[in-house]
């Protein structure tokens, strides 16, 4: 049977929001026949594969496959492999799409030139702390001018979230670098784009992802994204926006000026004063969040922020070290 759309899942460990995840891809607004979900299992040790074989017995379009490997990139590979869709959708474990997730990206690839549409990350949670955290991730001060975190203007942009692609994108340019634990996707939206390609994003796709609950979890996060985004730096340069230079910056910046100020009682003056300016800033945008969001995420907001902008930076500072043998390899 030949399927419009491919939806890929690739999980491991979602015992906790992996039944949401599949109701959401089960009860789109369209029609049955015309969709398969391909769940790749890196051989979870909790729940997940019960929840999923449930699913899987009740919904005939849902398949199960294993992935050895672990990591995220193989197992969407995995997936592309055995997809009968011409568009294929990238869907996480601790993600919820919107019942018409399918007919808007089926719209907008009719409507658009585009080889890849995807939508708004509504980023949501349940424990304070969690909440905290998701409105740190869908704020421009939290996570820069990425579009798709922070409801921004429809129109073309450098990369989003679950996007639907079309399949002729992977026969062009091949499947996710599997070297890449971490952001797979910026280097296959990068790829992707050095080939003519498009992505297009529009805020009437939508789609519920719940981050990290805790700040050790929210700092490993952004520790390895920043250490991976190394990796795109040596791979893709050209494609590097200023905004993903920030947070390394500011922490050499502190880290610097921390040093000389041992010696030099100047220098010292300037690690205060990026401190106090960070600070600051820090505590006017976690006042302005939570008189519209609440006022008791102004406790924990302004520890939030710098956990996502430290651990980023220093992540970033340690994958120059990390990947220095890569530095003059066009690998």
């Amino acid at each position: 049977m030949s399927y419009y759309f491919s939806i890929i899942s690739p999980v491991r460990n979602e015992e906790r929001y992996i039944a949401e995840c599949l109701t959401s891809l089960v009860n789109q607004e369209y029609d049955k026949n015309k969709y398969e979900i391909l769940i790749v299992d890196g051989m979870s040790t909790d729940a997940t594969r019960k929840i999923i074989k449930e699913f899987a017995a009740k919904y005939p379009n849902i398949r199960v496959y294993d992935n050895p490997y672990l990591t995220v990139p193989y197992g969407l590979n995995i997936g592309i492999e055995q997809a009968k869709g011409n568009i294929i959708v990238r869907v996480d474990g601790h993600a919820a799409l919107q019942r018409d997730y399918l007919q808007q990206c089926e719209k907008y690839l009719k409507q658009t030139d585009a080889e890849c549409v995807g939508g708004l990350i509504e980023s949501v949670n349940q424990t304070y702390m969690g909440r905290a955290i998701a409105l740190a991730m869908s704020s421009p001060f939290g996570v820069g001018n990425a579009r798709f975190r922070t409801n921004g203007k429809e129109g073309l942009v450098d990369c989003l979230a679950f996007g639907a692609y079309k399949r002729q994108v992977f026969e062009k340019i091949g499947n996710f670098d599997v070297e890449l634990t971490r952001c797979q996707d910026d280097d296959f939206n990068y790829r992707l784009r050095q080939f003519g390609g498009k992505i297009y994003f529009t805020p009437h796709i939508r789609a519920t992802y719940y981050p990290r609950s805790s700040l050790k979890k929210l700092w490993q996060q952004y520790f390895r994204y920043g250490l991976w985004k190394i990796r795109i730096l040596q791979k893709h340069f050209q494609r590097m926006q200023l905004r993903q230079f920030v947070p390394p910056i500011f922490v050499l910046s502190l880290i610097l000026s921390a040093i000389c100020g041992i010696l030099w009682k100047p220098a010292f003056f300037i690690f205060l004063s990026i401190v106090s300016l960070y600070m600051g800033v820090t505590l006017f945008v976690s006042l302005f969040i939570s008189l519209r969001k609440g006022i008791q995420h102004i406790i924990v907001l302004p520890f939030i922020f710098p956990t996502i902008h430290i651990s980023y930076g220093l992540g970033f500072l340690a994958g120059i070290l990390k990947f220095r043998k890569y530095w003059f390899s066009k690998s």
